[in-house]
């Protein structure tokens, strides 16, 4: 973990200000504890859809907060001593871009290894900053699970499942 925390440092990042800020989830109660509100949230979220989508929904497989060997919840300083400013002023989203340029500098570290990497977005992030304790100027990004996958792939879970598949790259681009 300390390499691919290491490798961040080469994420682009607005005037170099590297807002990420990782927190490594290590206490057991707290593992429980987000376990139990990303259940209790993807559960509330599951009601919003019927029929065919809503079996499919349900046979997902939605975290992997109990069993990863790393959670790691990501932050974005909005207020960072580095950088004097450059690049906020006009832009001060850009620091919750350079965020997730480095949660994607992460990512592409931990696949090169064989290493899985799990991004979960159904949780209130009021709820984390709470149990984690965290500053009030960070403002949450992800909750990662990190760890070997129990079936190695190049196609995104979501796909595999018949949730959605990977449309097509040139539907992505266009020209002016």
């Amino acid at each position: 973990m300390e390499q691919l925390f290491a490798l961040t440092r080469f994420a682009p990042s607005v005037g170099n200000a590297q807002p990420w800020r990782f927190v490594r989830v290590r206490n057991p109660d707290l593992r429980v504890a987000l376990a139990r509100h990303v259940d209790e949230t993807a559960m509330e979220a599951g009601q919003a859809y019927e029929g065919e989508c809503q079996a499919l929904y349900n046979a997902l497989k939605l975290h992997g907060v109990r069993e990863a060997p790393e959670i790691v919840a990501v932050y974005s300083d909005e207020r960072p001593s580095a950088g004097h400013g450059l690049g906020i002023r006009t832009m001060p989203e850009a620091l919750r871009y350079s965020t997730v340029l480095a949660i994607h500098t992460l990512w592409l570290a931990a696949s090169s290894r064989g290493i899985g990497l799990g991004w979960i977005s159904i949780l209130e992030a009021a709820v984390v900053n709470q149990l984690l304790c965290t500053p009030p100027e960070w403002h949450f990004v992800a909750l990662l699970c990190i760890g070997y996958p129990e079936e190695p792939s190049d196609r995104p879970e979501l796909d595999r499942r018949g949730w959605q598949a990977r449309e097509c790259w040139q539907d992505r681009v266009s020209e002016r």
